[in-house]
């Protein structure tokens, strides 16, 4: 095992223009990340773990957790094991009548077992070293704000198309109705 090392989840992000979900994976001890994207039942797999929602019936990853128990299988850690492009390949390691097996696993369904297994997540070194990023430490400032420079004048056309707005805004009783009576300070 020491050429894996451990991450917890830090979070699942929400990609606006796409159904994907990216599970964001921090290294214990250090500030290196690995994010690995997901489908969005497997980022909503892990989320109801993760914040331990009751379902009414299991979902198929407390069916998966439950079938190990049935056969005596205890879940002792998962992996992610290599990358290849931007796929990543994983595994669950289980232990079964006193031997260790290697289950292959998208890693997001390994990690919607560990989650309900209570159990660690492993990344390999190699994929660490490849796939993680280390955020950008504060930046400091050491240029000069920029100059504030006046606008652009107005061409004579655009100032016209603007005057009915002016003439608008001119015309607005800002005071309101009641601007003889005294604000009240109701909420």
């Amino acid at each position: 095992m020491s050429d894996m090392v451990e991450v917890i989840i830090d979070s699942i992000r929400v990609h606006l223009m796409a159904p994907n979900r990216v599970v964001v994976l921090k290294q214990v001890n250090t500030e290196r990340y690995l994010t690995i994207w997901v489908g969005p039942y497997e980022a909503e797999a892990i989320t109801v773990a993760l914040n331990e929602v009751e379902m009414s019936r299991p979902l198929t990853h407390d069916l998966i957790k439950n079938i190990f128990g049935a056969f005596n299988a205890r879940v002792h850690r998962v992996e992610v094991v290599s990358v290849q492009g931007n796929t990543f390949y994983g595994n669950i390691v289980a232990e079964v009548d006193g031997r260790e097996i290697h289950i292959d696993s998208r890693p997001s369904d390994a990690i919607a077992i560990a989650v309900r297994a209570h159990v660690p997540i492993f990344i390999h070194k190699n994929v660490m070293d490849e796939a993680g990023m280390i955020p950008d430490q504060d930046i400091v400032e050491t240029s000069a704000a920029p100059k504030k420079e006046p606008p652009a004048p107005l061409s004579e056309e655009a100032s016209d198309r603007l005057s009915v707005f002016k003439d608008f805004i001119d015309k607005l009783d800002m005071e309101g109705p009641d601007k003889d009576k005294p604000a009240s300070n109701s909420t």
